[in-house]
């Protein structure tokens, strides 16, 4: 199958295109590398610089050469930020994956996986969430999101769109050759491996009083390999679905603290924190269920375990002090 990828030069993106690559899928990624690196992108794949604001850019890639189907990863993730500047993630998030859909259907492609958020469910009403619970986001970047669930939940019905819809929150871990390297990095792990590594002095926590066991956001975190193998999952699952939604999580969430601890544990360094004030937009709580992609695709992490997920974004870094720079 030849399929694209958005964002393929990306921290999630990159590693979904290896996969693709290694069960014998033709890749073409597309990226404007304003987030991602040249040297994430896989070496067998074709990558096309361009901006998905771009619509004769994207008609020429789908007009140029054969488009199977389409993985969606191409967005601004930060959740913070977008509470600052919705605008900038409507267009991006939003009206830029618009465009991607109107290239697509015009050149006959009817096939996409759709890299999602839990941070649709924003405050969520019961724990683990499930895919039918309330989509309520408490910040632009999951309503960014949510907008373009709605868009392709519009044209499965009116076009015949097939898609898959991967709701997850945080990402983490790293491959052998595939880590985590935002520029400025906001992440809760490669900040926290930032000061092991010496560079950074201390790590911030941003909100103690959340109605939690130790008063710190709890969060679900999903290994990238284990986040990839699903998209591979659900692109297969689309020969004989039209239509799919599933969270990908652990079922079992950690709080900052938790993070903290194990990441004390797997390097080894003390690593000193700084309590602040909440950050607007963060819910305290976000615990995703699996259980019904588990069911229907037989998907089964391989890294649940936390410790396992900073042990290998720990080897990356350490290799990789400046990240791909």
């Amino acid at each position: 199958m030849n399929v694209l990828v958005t964002g393929g030069a990306g921290y999630i993106g990159s590693v979904v295109a290896q996969q693709l690559i290694e069960a014998g899928h033709q890749v073409t990624i597309v990226d404007n590398l304003l987030k991602g690196h040249r040297a994430a992108a896989p070496a067998q794949a074709d990558l096309l610089i361009a901006d998905l604001a771009d619509r004769t850019a994207i008609d020429s890639l789908f007009a140029a050469k054969p488009i199977d189907a389409v993985m969606h990863l191409a967005a601004f993730i930060e959740a913070g930020e977008s509470m600052q500047s919705p605008e900038k993630y409507f267009r991006n998030n939003s009206a830029n994956t618009l465009n991607l859909i109107e290239a697509m259907l015009a050149a006959g492609v009817n096939r996409i996986v759709f890299s999602s958020t839990a941070a649709l469910y924003g405050n969520p009403a019961r724990l683990p969430i499930l895919e039918d619970d309330p989509l309520q986001p408490t910040n632009a970047y999951g309503e960014s999101k949510l907008l373009v669930e709605r868009m392709l939940a519009w044209q499965h019905q009116c076009r015949g769109l097939r898609y898959a819809s991967l709701r997850y929150f945080n990402a983490a871990g790293a491959t052998e050759d595939r880590g985590e390297n935002h520029h400025p990095e906001t992440h809760l792990i490669p900040l926290i491996l930032q000061v092991a590594l010496g560079q950074a002095d201390q790590i911030s926590i941003f909100g103690t009083d959340y109605p939690t066991p130790d008063g710190t956001c709890v969060r679900d975190y999903i290994h990238i390999l284990d986040l990839a193998s699903a998209h591979l999952l659900a692109l297969d699952a689309l020969d004989t679905y039209s239509r799919l939604i599933y969270n990908l999580g652990n079922g079992a969430g950690f709080s900052i603290r938790e993070v903290i601890e194990s990441a004390r544990r797997v390097t080894g360094h003390p690593i000193p924190v700084v309590e602040g004030a909440r950050r607007s937009g963060d819910p305290a709580v976000l615990i995703a269920s699996s259980e019904k992609i588990r069911a229907e695709l037989g998907w089964v992490p391989q890294f649940p375990d936390l410790d396992s997920i900073i042990s290998s974004a720990w080897r990356w870094h350490q290799r990789n002090p400046g990240g791909y720079a």
